[in-house]
């Protein structure tokens, strides 16, 4: 009965053969959050605006909030956690820092600034716990493409490993810090959106690269992939839209079956912009934004409108099972499955 009385209050979306609740974790910080790393189902960190940090150890029952000194104002976009002590958090704007904390975000070092006028990093991706990427949008039209070797300590410019040139108006977004996604041993994509949208990949740890046309919706500043997942180094999906008309659906979802060389529409499409879209297992991809959220249990062909909540960012836990969904005003959320 208890259960029951929590589904109802707390906005229960049941389909034929599941019900999804979001239960919140916690909200009311002053922080819209937008980078998310679900280390376990115990261990998550979150960051955003106002140089806010968050860190749950019990899987969400309790929080500490931070702000590293000296970078109180910085919006952090993306953050990548590899344990309860061990992270490292990337600001948008400029200058921009990538910062590292190994006391459980109770210190945080500088490891990397640039005050170039036109640096924006939008997100970091690692393929171990010691060999990690950050990208930014491009700088005299190449992508901005930054290596470690040694967890986030020092970081090296490979920008010039990839010898494609954006055209104008091409960028990424640093909506979730999702637009970029590694596998390990290597594989690394990248999705590019506004005037038009491609995925970069390489196969070898940013050495070289390749160039696929993505077909999502495209041509103004506003549009194209928002966030991109993989499943295995074939299977991927990439989400977006529009996010000043973020209840349209035109064309803001793509699956591939071939590592990103080509895409196809699903038959049953997301519901409007998405900003974060992440698998779940094989079969089941949750996928969210400022008008709502989406699950689909087929693959990525069908997908279900669950809630109409705004949130920025989802991720299933790297080693576990639970999924969190983050966004404004500090907001938290675990997605809840029940038979």
């Amino acid at each position: 009965m208890k259960k029951l009385v929590w589904c109802l209050i707390v906005a229960p979306f049941f389909c034929a053969a599941q019900s999804y609740t979001m239960k919140p974790l916690t909200e009311g910080t002053k922080t819209s959050i937008r980078g998310l790393s679900v280390v376990s189902d115990q261990v998550i960190w979150v960051s955003g605006s106002n140089g806010s940090v968050g860190k749950s150890t019990d899987g969400g029952s309790t929080w500490k909030w931070t702000k590293p000194k000296d970078y109180e104002k910085l919006d952090f976009r993306d953050i990548e956690a590899f344990d309860n002590q061990n992270a490292i958090i990337v600001n948008a704007g400029s200058p921009a820092y990538i910062l590292k904390t190994t006391d459980g975000g109770e210190s945080w070092t500088t490891h990397y600034k640039n005050a170039d006028t036109a640096i924006f990093l939008d997100g970091a991706g690692f393929w171990d716990k010691n060999r990690g990427i950050v990208f930014g949008d491009p700088i005299h039209n190449r992508l901005q493409l930054l290596k470690t070797v040694d967890a986030g300590k020092s970081w090296q410019d490979i920008t010039a490993n990839l010898t494609s040139s954006l055209v104008k108006g091409e960028a990424s977004f640093a909506a979730s810090g999702t637009t970029i996604k590694t596998l390990p041993g290597g594989k690394t994509w990248i999705a590019t959106g506004g005037t038009v949208s491609n995925i970069y990949f390489s196969p070898d740890y940013g050495q070289h690269w390749q160039v696929f046309k993505c077909p999502i919706i495209q041509g103004e500043n506003s549009t194209g992939p928002f966030s991109i997942d993989f499943l295995n180094d074939k299977n991927g999906v990439a989400v977006g839209g529009n996010y000043v008309k973020d209840k349209e659906n035109t064309n803001n979802i793509l699956l591939t079956s071939d590592g990103g060389k080509t895409w196809q529409k699903p038959t049953t499409p997301v519901f409007g912009y998405r900003s974060g879209v992440t698998y779940i297992n094989a079969k089941t991809l949750i996928a969210t934004g400022t008008s709502g959220t989406d699950i689909s249990t087929d693959a990525g062909q069908n997908w279900k409108h669950i809630s109409d909540k705004s949130f920025n960012a989802v991720q299933k836990a790297k080693k576990g099972k639970i999924v969190i969904l983050a966004g404004e005003k500090g907001s938290v959320y675990q997605l809840e499955v029940a038979d």
